[in-house]
């Protein structure tokens, strides 16, 4: 039976002219175990995102998708709430609670369950995945691996008919991602769930698969069983057979009459039997490069940190040395410590006891400037973290910002660096749209336009395709043969033992063991590679692929190194500046798209008419006791014309969200600033919100801020008054920019912040002052309330300025993004 059927599914991004999918067809039946993969940007992670309606990319769409019989359009939310389950690549994205047991009982909580069945499901699944010592732990206590387990049992709870799993085993050690596929293997074994995971790591995964579907450039390459499709690729030497798994890569460079072997298992019985056949070499002669002891670049002598004072250490005497023109990788299981090491070798954490030099000079004597301007550059293990411009080419320029670089160098060095980390076709894409292995590239390129004479990183080759963690090797040996000192943190053991100079085991916050790639691998049973539990009987010194083909006499995997030129970034003084093209193109609206919608007329009327006579009446004729009761009108009444923007349709929760978030910075802001009288950022976020979704969203996120926030410094009768003057600037500031009289620079939104502070919110609260005690106010007391709030306006003026200048770029960029990646209505 179908579970899932897709039927020419076609889709691009915003603004992209390809398309991410182009032409997908696939029918999944019920309880298959089907494994997707392709070089990072084929289409993956979209095609499994478009089989849950939540999780689907905004975009251009075509083709249809069914589940169970039924168009996903048409399928229920609890439907597919409850029977698609997916998980996602990073373990702390989806994890929503504070404790272990929360976390399972969330989402039977959230369908509605009973207390007793939820018990008893949460139960059984505590049970079935051994997390009973564990259940009532927090969640910051887990390890990775923990963590990725407790989001599978958390939607496992749910009884799903399907699992989707996008890269799973990405951020996890090799123990651990084995620990996780055993789980998902046992799932779809014992309880029949249809499985779809998308992964890079096919050693394991593809011996569980029925099916196998390769992509390639958002289509449908190869589908069928692993040996088949390992066939396929072997035959037309495709990219991606350097993906598939040890023994079908040695099976395939080796003649010989045997069936293909896919298990480390199958691969050491179909080594046993080709021996019998043929003669095969035992000893592998040591081909590593001798260990220099001279002129290291870091040395770390018993070193100790730990994060706070009476917590336990985590970095424990740790002491090594890594020399110029060498890789030096350190492995390990999660929370051992590894990352921790990084951010003390780049004086991001300062260790307590024990000294770590760089380039023979303490780390505390080098200022910032010295460590991350030619000598460190550091690759974190989140390469999101890195980006901070809205497109890969924004974001290079952004690096050498500060240089001073002549128009002609900075495109150069921009020209140099992509084709380096292959981003050329990739230059005017938003790096948060690029694949988990295109931003590790994208990063990579912006830590090597500092020309680091030590690069740090963590977990360089997560998210990689096996094609290009060739080419990135390729980057590596470059880098190297050119000086540089390479410390990198993986659990890509297999790249490791390929391209490292030494290896280092770490273990409870220190190395216990280090040494060449072949005597460090060769001698464990665990953190070693495949090649070598399929060969140590025969071969005990084989490591890697080509260590095992060699013996027999096969033909070798081919991975050429050929020097490449240096990046010529010029340090020299211009005064023409690299961060000179990083304008704002939508400071302004266009001309085409200034008039004002009906709506937005019909909103003018309601709050410069209707809100106002609301107010009146609550003074006069409620005397002004039922403040909560006007409120609440108001709110209302704000909402009416702010719903005319969904015209009929079903609004997605992501579009109330935004909203809802933005009033709730508006709230904590105001809250923050509470101990300084006037100085409150609550306007400067309402002018944001006002210019980046129109008008009517600038009073909603006024008044709501204002009513709520009042819940905290307290209600009163002035609160009606203080909701409508949010608002109307709000509402003001997006109706100005539709008419393009309002431009959204830094001068021009400071301007008019601190003038509609001053005017608009002055005056409606000074004449709110004098008509709450005032029974009979005249215009001479009016004046005098003016005056008298004078100073407490002014201050209120410049926060708001102050805000704006801050503010308003970073936050208007992020909702610009926010609108385009989900299709926002504005």
């Amino acid at each position: 039976m179908e579970i899932f059927t897709i039927q020419h599914l076609t889709f691009s991004y915003p603004g992209s002219s390809e398309n991410a999918l182009t032409n997908v067809s696939l029918r999944i039946n019920q309880g298959e175990f089907i494994t997707i993969c392709g070089k990072s940007g084929c289409g993956k992670s979209t095609l499994l995102r478009h089989m849950k309606t939540d999780l689907t990319p905004h975009g251009s769409r075509s083709g249809k998708i069914s589940f169970n019989g039924t168009p996903q359009e048409e399928l229920e939310r609890r439907i597919q709430v409850a029977q698609i389950g997916y998980v996602l690549q990073s373990p702390d994205n989806q994890i929503v609670t504070d404790k272990v047991w929360h976390e399972l009982a969330f989402g039977l909580e959230s369908l509605g369950f009973s207390t007793p069945e939820i018990r008893r499901r949460v139960a059984e699944m505590a049970s079935f995945f051994g997390i009973q010592e564990w259940f009532y732990k927090g969640v910051s206590e887990l390890s990775g691996g923990q963590k990725q387990l407790l989001n599978l049992a958390s939607i496992m709870v749910m009884q799903p008919k399907v699992l989707i799993l996008d890269e799973p085993t990405s951020q996890l050690d090799p123990i651990a991602a084995s620990e996780f596929l055993a789980a998902i293997g046992k799932i779809n074994r014992e309880l029949g769930v249809t499985i779809l995971i998308s992964e890079h790591r096919l050693e394991e995964v593809m011996p569980l698969s029925d099916r196998v579907i390769v992509m390639d450039r958002g289509e449908i390459l190869y589908s069928g069983t692993p040996k088949e499709v390992g066939e396929q690729l072997r035959d037309l030497q495709h990219d991606m057979f350097y993906a598939m798994p040890t023994p079908t890569r040695v099976y395939a460079r080796i003649e010989n009459q045997l069936s293909c072997p896919i298990t480390v298992r199958e691969g050491r019985e179909f080594l046993h039997n080709l021996a019998q056949q043929q003669a095969y070499t035992k000893d592998i002669l040591p081909t590593d490069p001798p260990v220099r002891e001279d002129n290291p670049a870091i040395v770390l002598n018993e070193v100790w940190f730990k994060y706070e004072k009476n917590s336990p250490d985590v970095v424990k005497g740790l002491s090594f040395r890594a020399y110029p023109g060498e890789i030096y990788a350190i492995v390990g299981g999660n929370g051992t410590g590894k990352t921790t090491t990084l951010s003390l070798l780049s004086g991001l954490r300062k260790h307590y006891r024990g000294t770590i030099h760089i380039k023979g000079k303490l780390i505390d004597k080098y200022s910032d400037g010295e460590k991350f301007n030619g000598l460190l550059g550091v690759l974190p293990q989140n390469p999101q973290a890195l980006f901070v411009q809205k497109t890969v080419r924004a974001d290079l320029l952004e690096m050498l910002s500060d240089s001073k670089l002549g128009k002609d160098a900075v495109q150069q060095s921009i020209h140099e660096v992509a084709e380096l980390c292959m981003l050329q076709e990739l230059l005017d894409r938003h790096p948060y749209d690029l694949s988990g292995g295109e931003q590790q590239r994208a990063a990579l390129a912006k830590i090597l336009l500092l020309q680091p004479s030590i690069l740090l990183l963590d977990e360089p080759t997560k998210g990689l395709d096996a094609h290009y963690k060739l080419m990135f090797a390729d980057i590596l040996n470059n880098l190297k043969l050119q000086g540089t000192t390479i410390v990198m943190v993986s659990h890509d053991i297999e790249f490791c033992a390929s391209f490292a100079d030494r290896c280092a085991l770490f273990f409870d916050g220190a190395i216990v063991s280090e040494g060449s790639p072949r005597e460090f691998f060769a001698g464990n049973s665990f953190y070693t590679t495949s090649a070598s539990r399929m060969a140590r009987d025969l071969i005990p010194k084989a490591v890697t692929t080509n260590d095992i083909i060699k013996a027999f006499n096969g033909t070798e995997e081919s991975i050429s190194f050929e020097p490449k030129p240096k990046l010529r970034i010029s340090r020299s003084m211009n005064k023409q500046h690299a961060h000179a093209s990083l304008s704002d193109p939508k400071e302004q609206t266009p001309v085409e798209h200034r008039s004002l919608s009906k709506r937005t007329w019909t909103a003018t009327l309601m709050i410069l008419l209707l809100i106002p006579l609301t107010i009146w009446f609550g003074i006069y004729y409620l005397d002004d006791r039922k403040y909560y009761f006007i409120s609440m009108l108001v709110i209302l009444e704000t909402m009416l014309p702010f719903t005319l923007i969904f015209e009929g349709r079903k609004p997605q929760a992501r579009e109330l969200v935004v909203i809802a978030v933005l009033c709730a910075i508006g709230v904590f802001g105001r809250m923050a600033f509470f101990m300084v009288p006037q100085f409150k950022p609550v306007v400067a976020i309402v002018i944001i919100s006002g210019i980046a979704f129109g008008a009517e969203t600038g009073f909603l996120v006024g008044a709501v801020t204002g009513f709520v926030s009042n819940y905290f410094f307290g209600q009163g009768p002035w609160t009606p008054w203080q909701m409508f003057a949010f608002g109307i600037i709000g509402f003001l500031a997006g109706a100005l920019f539709k008419k393009g009289i309002l431009r959204r620079n830094r001068i021009a939104l400071c301007i008019f912040g601190g003038i509609a502070t001053f005017i608009i919110y002055g005056i409606i609260m000074n004449f709110s002052s004098v008509v709450m005690t005032q029974a009979k106010p005249t215009i001479s007391v009016l004046v005098l309330a003016c005056i008298r709030g004078v100073p407490f306006d002014l201050i209120h003026a410049g926060a708001t300025v102050i805000f704006l200048s801050v503010l308003a770029r970073p936050m208007l960029n992020k909702l610009d993004r926010i609108k385009e990646k989900y299709g926002l209505v504005s």
